[in-house]
C-alpha cells in the first residue's frame, strides 16, 4: 500500500486559521516536522490546501 510522506517546509506565521488547524489536523507541529498519512481522497484534499507549506513523497509500505 501506498502512503504519503508529508514535511513541513514553512511556517504558519501570516497564514490563515484554516491553514493552520489543516497542517495540525494533519499531525504537523512546525517546519521541519515529517508524518507519514495513508493515501485516502481526505488527506490528498488536506495536503492540495497547504501545499506551498509542505513536500509530499510517495512512500511503499507493504
Amino acid at each position: 500500500m501506498k502512503s504519503l510522506r508529508v514535511t513541513q517546509k514553512k511556517s504558519t506565521i501570516g497564514q490563515q486559521d484554516s491553514m493552520r488547524l489543516t497542517l495540525h489536523g494533519l499531525g504537523l507541529k512546525g517546519p521541519g516536522t515529517t508524518v507519514v498519512v495513508s493515501n485516502t481522497p481526505s488527506f490528498r484534499g488536506a495536503i492540495k490546501k497547504v501545499m506551498h507549506l509542505i513536500s509530499v513523497e510517495e512512500v511503499d509500505h507493504g
